[in-house]
């Protein structure tokens, strides 16, 4: 998932990796299965039966007439550099499809802050709930919780009153690629 904005008085904006995520799902094979406004949490793991063959995953869904269930697991940044690895065509250096921070120099850019792996779903849409992002602003105040909270359903604003800084998020918008 890649994330852009516009941003003032911010060091950088991350996704938390202990919230809830809201997004969009389709069947891949069938452009009238969907499900919208699925919360996937990435802290905890779908019980599975015994002998189960699926891996662990944070999201299963079986599709009208399919088989198997079709799963979906949020990756942490280890898991992403392996299932990069393991893909061809790799360069040297940092790869750019590594998720990491949006940062002041990312204004208006599109940047990866989150990597599912799927089978049988396709992730389209994401909505902001309130909570899912971490901001730090240029004096390095942390904007994370209940009272400071990031909420990028609309544009966001605050202040940092330590470092008489304002900080401000704007103009969010969010896309999918597969890797």
């Amino acid at each position: 998932m890649y994330v852009k904005a516009s941003v003032e008085g911010i060091k950088h904006l991350e996704i938390s990796p202990i919230t809830n995520l809201c997004i969009d799902i389709r069947n891949p094979t069938s452009d009238f299965e969907t499900r919208e406004r699925v919360v996937v949490d990435p802290t905890d793991f779908v019980e599975q039966d015994e002998g189960a063959r699926e891996p662990p995953h944070h999201f299963s869904i079986k599709w009208e007439g399919s088989k198997k269930s079709s799963v979906l697991t949020v990756l942490s940044v280890q898991e992403l550099k392996t299932a990069l690895k393991k893909k061809k065509g790799r360069s040297k250096g940092e790869d750019p499809r590594m998720i990491r921070a949006l940062t002041a120099d990312d204004s208006d850019v599109f940047v990866p802050v989150a990597a599912f792996s799927t089978r049988g779903i396709e992730p389209y849409a994401f909505y902001p709930m309130g909570g899912e992002f971490i901001a730090t602003s240029e004096g390095g105040h942390v904007f994370d919780d209940d009272e400071n909270e990031v909420d990028l359903s609309e544009d966001w604003g605050d202040y940092d009153v330590e470092n008489d800084i304002a900080v401000s998020i704007s103009d969010f918008s969010s896309k999918f690629e597969a890797v």
